[in-house]
């Protein structure tokens, strides 16, 4: 089931959009294919190698479902521009709302309107603002919904033991104090999700003159890259939260063990 929820998220755009070519649609299905077994390789081997929180749910379910309502909200919008639908206009009516009111100098909308050249028109400026809105907002409810999710549960214990190997197979539990890697690696993780939005188009606008507007504004590039930008950041806060989470839960563990080791020293020194 994992697989085919991912094998769907990967051809979304190829279904929904009518102006897609034979060629794109075959190469979509491929990536969707390999992704699909990506995932129904990790998700059934003992020895994890990629996937992180693999046995610790909800937290891949919400990143998925993140990744898909970004994914179809763009394509939906995307859609509407050769086919107007009452959906696909309702998305760009958002999509319109939200950009227009995150377009404010440094802003991330505003930089990743700089990410195209000079020579971009106003509609095609306008669609990757409309589009960079979108994202964006699906990103920071997805966020806002993933954090009330652990503030609401026992998140990540869930009645059954969290095992670091499993569930983080990255991170090296060995390799000094357990508690304060996972802090320092929570706080990297949460301030790179703050700068990537602001990082990213800035890298490109001053590594290059732009991009070509008719590329970018492409709908399935278009889809693609406003979905990088907006999941990568959130997927890196929510990762620093997980991780600052789990480094609460070892820590309140030591406590708790230290606790029971102090008392049954007590009662073997009564007993000699």
């Amino acid at each position: 089931m994992r697989a085919v929820l991912v094998i769907l998220v990967v051809i979304t755009p190829s279904v929904i959009l009518t102006d897609v070519s034979s060629d794109a649609k075959q190469m979509a299905a491929l990536v969707a294919l390999f992704a699909g077994l990506l995932t129904f390789v990790e998700y059934n081997t003992e020895a994890p190698s990629l996937i992180e929180f693999r046995d610790a749910p909800p937290f891949n379910r919400v990143r998925l479902t993140m990744l898909f309502f970004t994914v179809l909200c763009l394509a939906v919008m995307e859609s509407s521009r050769v086919q107007t639908t009452s959906l696909g206009a309702l998305v760009q009516a958002i999509g319109q709302l939200v950009g227009h009111s995150l377009d404010f100098p440094y802003s991330p909308v505003r930089l990743a309107k700089l990410m195209l050249a000079e020579t971009a028109t106003p509609a095609q400026v306008q669609a990757v603002r409309d589009a960079a809105g979108v994202a964006y907002i699906t990103s920071l409810i997805s966020l806002a919904g993933f954090v009330i999710l652990l503030k609401i549960s026992v998140w990540p214990m869930q009645g059954r033991m969290f095992n670091v190997w499993i569930n983080l197979p990255t991170f090296d539990p060995t390799a000094g104090d357990l508690v304060e890697r996972l802090e320092r690696d929570a706080r990297i993780n949460i301030i790179l999700g703050f700068l990537l939005p602001f990082i990213i188009p800035f890298v490109v606008s001053l590594s290059s003159t732009g991009i070509d507007p008719d590329s970018m504004t492409a709908s399935q590039t278009l889809i693609w890259t406003m979905t990088a930008w907006a999941f990568l950041p959130a997927s890196l806060f929510m990762r620093g939260i997980a991780m600052g989470r789990i480094a609460d839960m070892v820590r309140q563990m030591r406590r708790v063990q230290g606790a029971r080791d102090r008392s049954a020293m007590a009662r073997a020194s009564r007993a000699f």
